[in-house]
């Protein structure tokens, strides 16, 4: 059947749906209608009776319509109030795209269109990495490292890659291993630690300022370096051996600082008493000049004389000291008497006979015993040290 058809009979037209009981409303519904259905279903959730009459109906609808958006809006006006900490700043998302950063403080953003991402850019965060890597001399060491760094553009942070953290995992582990491919296994393990510090420090800023991520490394440690545990005894022996060397060097060296002022004292000291030693024979030569000086005019005047005087006396002061005794039998047969017992115990007899040293021998003969029996102290002590070491 066509749409409004004539029908027969003189009847009325007839719809598709024959529906010809019911009045035809073609047009849409009318908003007071709208309205009117909306405040009867809240009139009946609240408990109030619904409006009579049409002018009635009308205008509750849409008071009810007004109050309900106004309470919409409210809600959604509270709700976009926020507060950033001290310690963090705001990104904001504005339809999922980046729009601007906000500093701490109450801030307010317009609910379902921006979106507030709060980044901490004063806290230090920390990374770990671990492995066994191969050295330059083709050896496997076990390093450990740990970086510090913060986050100074948390845009950056955010949407110059992926994951940033991953990226600066990816990097401190290549740069580590980089590094350790360049160095040797002893400098890894002993010396060179501080010079694998620097360098994979330097070499992951460089790999990461391509990337942009903003986060500045704060500081690198590098925790433990250790051969496998197949090797590590014979890595330790050796360790203990450059200790050892290292320990007996500082030993020589405060052996060193200690004899070396003692030995520059005694030169100080012999060298003054050479000079006195040379004033004192230079005076004696005075003196005896001057005596033979006195002596000559006396000579001259009496030559006999003098020469016996001087025989004599030379003669007393030989024989003083001696346990002989000289008799002169020309004198007569008288009998002479000895003291026997007193010249027998005199102490002063054979005295004279030993040599006479001087003060500066008798010190310097005291100086080379004492260099002696240093010098056999430090090389039995030296004998202990390389038993001990051996016997470890």
């Amino acid at each position: 059947m066509a749409w409004n058809e004539p029908g027969k009979d003189d009847k009325k037209d007839q719809d598709p749906w024959n529906k010809n009981g019911k009045k035809n409303e073609q047009g849409p519904p009318d908003l007071d209608v709208v309205f009117q259905k909306i405040s009867g279903v809240l009139g009946g959730l609240f408990g109030n009776k619904s409006t009579q009459g049409p002018s009635g109906s009308g205008n509750g609808g849409k008071f009810v319509a007004i109050a309900i958006l106004s309470i919409i809006a409210i809600v959604w006006f509270a709700s976009g109030w926020y507060t950033v900490k001290e310690s963090d700043r705001g990104v904001v998302l504005r339809f999922g795209a980046y729009h601007s950063q906000v500093d701490p403080g109450l801030h307010w953003n317009p609910k379902f269109v921006d979106q507030i991402i709060p980044i901490n850019v004063e806290a230090f965060r920390t990374m770990p990495t671990t492995g066994f890597m191969l050295t330059e001399d083709e050896n496997i060491v076990q390093v450990s490292m740990e970086i510090q760094y913060r986050i100074v553009a948390p845009e950056k942070y955010l949407f110059s890659v992926t994951n940033a953290d991953n990226s600066l995992l990816q990097a401190l582990d290549s740069s580590l291993r980089f590094v350790i491919g360049h160095s040797t296994m002893d400098d890894a393990l002993t010396t060179g630690r501080e010079v694998v510090r620097q360098e994979t420090w330097e070499m992951l800023d460089k790999i990461i300022a391509p990337y942009d991520l903003g986060i500045q490394i704060v500081d690198v440690n590098l925790q433990q370096t250790r051969p496998p545990e197949q090797v590590k005894d014979a890595f330790d022996d050796a360790i203990a051996a450059q200790e050892d060397e290292e320990r007996f060097v500082r030993e020589a060296e405060a052996y060193e600082r200690e004899k070396e002022p003692i030995a520059r004292g005694q030169v100080k000291r012999i060298e003054q008493q050479a000079r006195s030693y040379e004033e004192g024979i230079i005076l004696q030569a005075q003196g005896a000049v001057a005596k033979f000086n006195q002596l000559l005019p006396e000579y001259q005047a009496n030559p006999d004389v003098t020469r016996q005087r001087l025989y004599i006396e030379t003669m007393e002061r030989v024989l003083s000291n001696s346990s002989k005794v000289l008799i002169d039998n020309q004198a007569g047969g008288n009998l002479t008497f000895l003291p026997l017992d007193k010249l027998m115990n005199n102490p002063d007899n054979g005295s004279s006979r030993l040599p006479v040293e001087t003060e500066i021998e008798t010190r310097s003969r005291a100086d080379e015993q004492a260099d002696l029996d240093e010098r056999a102290t430090s090389s039995e002590r030296a004998t202990r040290g390389t038993r001990t070491t051996g016997r470890d």
